[in-house]
């Protein structure tokens, strides 16, 4: 059997001490990262990190952004949600069966990751990851070098790939005994010992639930989400104001054709979005929001649409409660 293996690689420490007791071995590693729109690994990114990582350590990096395909998942997963709109064991069979397609096209043996045994509550328990692994097609051959002394030998470890007895036996959700062999290993620069899911915070689930009640349901409609204060007009028709200077940045590179974006001429304020039905009434209204979120008082005008400009009393408090999504 090949000595060769895919790892699945966030660019987190779990992943990256996966990734490095495997070199240990003298494993031919290949990683593999995932891009979604819900991560929040890290301030710059999963795909950075996971490029410093593999450029750290001199091993093929494949980078796969989910699409069209991922989002039907999240929207409809067969094993059902979390605590919130985390869909956690379709998204991990969704993951290990991309996977599997590389390791079979590259001619590697077998799969590991840097997955804890107790470590996440839905898709880390032992029922789970055997689910996982079936649904998958890989039994057998998703090696977990943390936890391996905790789990059935796996074919790699059979047949002498791997030395088992190298392997480590880490158990729960503390991270000292990651952060302990980091330091045994000379791993010193990590972005942080976990990384999350937005569609764990109940916060961007409702939003998320919410978009998908309205048919908004595309990679642009749900980046949109994680950025400013949203506000829902009518069926496909909802608003986006900024809140701050970075929001106001990304809400103008997620703009698309068809949106209008909206900004006070006269005194600082936020880039307000409004996407879908764009006759007066939304016209107006977006403008309203846009000018009760700047600091200019009274009637403002509101540029828009590149040279158009409206005049818009700032929306009343009662009024903005009524179309806030929560």
């Amino acid at each position: 059997m090949e000595k060769k293996a895919v790892g699945l690689l966030s660019g987190g420490l779990d992943s990256t001490l996966a990734v490095k007791l495997m070199l240990e071995q003298g494993v031919e590693v290949f990683v593999i990262n995932f891009i979604t729109p819900f991560c929040t690994c890290t301030r710059k990114g999963c795909k950075l990190e996971a490029r410093r990582v593999s450029e750290e350590f001199s091993i093929n990096l494949k980078i796969n952004p989910v699409g069209e395909e991922y989002i039907a998942i999240v929207k409809n997963p067969k094993y059902g949600y979390g605590k919130n709109m985390n869909p956690c064991i379709d998204c991990r069979i969704f993951m290990f069966s991309r996977a599997k397609d590389y390791m079979e096209e590259i001619k590697a043996s077998f799969i590991f990751t840097g997955e804890v045994l107790g470590e996440r509550p839905m898709s880390q328990r032992l029922s789970a990851m055997r689910l996982i692994e079936r649904e998958s097609g890989l039994e057998d051959r998703i090696l977990r070098p943390l936890s391996a002394g905790l789990l059935k030998p796996t074919i790699p470890e059979r047949e002498g790939i791997v030395d088992r007895a190298r392997l480590f036996s880490i158990q729960g959700r503390s991270r000292k005994p990651q952060m302990k062999l980091a330091r045994e290993l000379g791993i010193v620069d990590y972005p942080c010992p976990a990384g999350g899911c937005r569609l764990t915070d109940s916060n961007f689930a409702e939003r998320l639930r919410e978009s998908f009640r309205h048919g908004e349901e595309s990679l642009g409609d749900i980046n949109l989400l994680k950025y400013g204060r949203h506000f829902r007009l009518q069926d496909r028709t909802k608003v986006i104001v900024g809140r701050n200077e970075n929001e106001n940045a990304l809400i103008c590179s997620l703009k698309s054709v068809d949106d209008l974006l909206f900004e006070v001429i006269d005194s600082p304020g936020p880039v307000t979005l409004l996407r879908g039905n764009k006759n007066p009434e939304s016209i107006l209204f977006a403008a309203a929001l846009c000018a009760r979120y700047s600091d200019g008082e009274g009637k403002l005008r509101v540029g828009y649409d590149d040279n158009k400009v409206i005049t818009a009393e700032p929306i009343t408090e009662d009024e903005l409660q009524k179309q806030i999504i929560r």
